[in-house]
């Protein structure tokens, strides 16, 4: 009997060992638990507060583009002004500045008055409305009062603004004076026609047409067909930004106006040799400076080749209201056709300065105010 008291005791204990093993190891297991919860909740905040942080950034960075794609600026410019209102407004704003006149008119606010009042279709233009005009103005009349339509109309000068504003104004130029050349100053046209007095040139208006090479797209400027070594001469005063070969233009010059509205584009110029001296990305010109030389290079991936079938200058405008529009989709290239007409009032002369490069320079130096600023 004690030995079965004994035995029954032995397995009292046992069993009381094991259920005070059990309640501690499912104390200490709930502890383990219970910190695994606290960590798991604590990784979760975490993961929860990148999260966040990265919603926040995302959301700031689509802001932040939202905020790119609100600016206001001037997305697209049809520029149709025609020769003949070019050359009555610009005469009118000559001749203002060159007499007594009182009041100096100004023929960018002529063509936007114009503009504005024929919702931009120049084929209403008559000849009675500019003297009307002209005839308010020099009355005392102020133009803001006289449009109707102050919205459009500040398009209009904006627009007309970035494309003529340093065509026409004050520079110095070189004149013979008995055998010698001084500086005369003078008012009127500064801005050249890119081809060189004395050279023959034709062309149409081909603004638009279809184009294949590389890919189905549009002409984007005006092709002025003429000689091989052409001298091409600088329409604006400006800076080299772009210099080199490619693939459509083949070689090619761009320049960029001092007030960024403007980059002018001159290209298929002459092969072996088409550039003028010190032409390079960063060189300065003045407007009536000789650039390059006319020639049929382009469409090809290889430098230096002629793959265009008549020699020709491709010369285009391109107006940047916003630096994103320069390289960007949404790129504004306007029609210069009747621009190339108005310049032919104005031509640089050239002669060849180099008779071991055959290089040409012009003839007559300018002193373009735009320089010294």
């Amino acid at each position: 009997m004690v030995l079965k008291a004994i035995k029954l005791r032995k397995k009292y204990i046992i069993i009381i060992i094991i259920v005070v093993i059990f309640v501690i190891g499912v104390c200490v297991w709930g502890k383990l638990y219970k910190n695994l919860k606290i960590k798991e909740m604590l990784r979760m905040e975490e993961i929860q507060k990148i999260h966040e942080m990265e919603n926040n950034k995302e959301i700031g960075e689509i802001k932040q583009e939202e905020k790119i794609e609100q600016k206001e600026y001037i997305k697209w410019v049809d520029f149709n002004v025609p020769l003949e209102v070019l050359e009555k407004t610009s005469s009118l704003d000559i001749k203002s500045h060159n007499s007594e006149e009182k009041v100096k008119l100004n023929w960018i606010e002529l063509i936007s008055y114009l503009a504005t009042k024929y919702g931009g279709n120049f084929k209403s233009f008559k000849q009675s409305d500019l003297d009307n005009l002209v005839q308010k103005l020099k009355n005392g009349e102020n133009i803001e009062n006289i449009i109707s339509n102050k919205k459009l109309y500040s398009y209009y000068i904006e627009a007309y603004t970035a494309i003529l504003d340093e065509f026409i104004g004050e520079y110095e130029i070189e004149v013979d004076n008995n055998g010698q050349k001084i500086f005369q100053k003078k008012y009127g046209i500064k801005a050249f026609l890119p081809i060189a007095k004395n050279y023959n040139f034709s062309h149409y208006d081909d603004f638009g047409n279809s184009r294949s090479y590389g890919y189905k797209r549009v002409h984007l400027g005006n092709d002025l067909m003429g000689s091989i070594g052409t001298p091409i001469i600088a329409v604006e005063s400006g800076v080299v930004e772009a210099c080199g070969w490619n693939q459509y233009g083949g070689w090619r010059v761009g320049i960029r106006s001092f007030d960024k509205k403007r980059y002018y584009y001159y290209a298929h110029l002459r092969k072996d040799h088409p550039y003028a001296k010190n032409i390079k990305e960063g060189s300065i010109v003045n407007a009536g400076d000789v650039i390059g030389y006319l020639g049929m290079t382009g469409y090809s991936a290889k430098e230096n080749v002629n793959n265009i079938n008549v020699p020709h200058l491709h010369f285009g405008m391109q107006l940047i209201f916003d630096e994103s529009q320069k390289e960007g989709t949404n790129q504004i290239w306007i029609d210069v056709y009747s621009i190339i007409n108005f310049l032919k009032k104005n031509k640089s002369e050239v002669y060849s300065a180099y008779e071991d490069t055959k290089d040409y320079e012009r003839k007559y130096n300018i002193i373009d105010p735009v320089m010294e600023e």
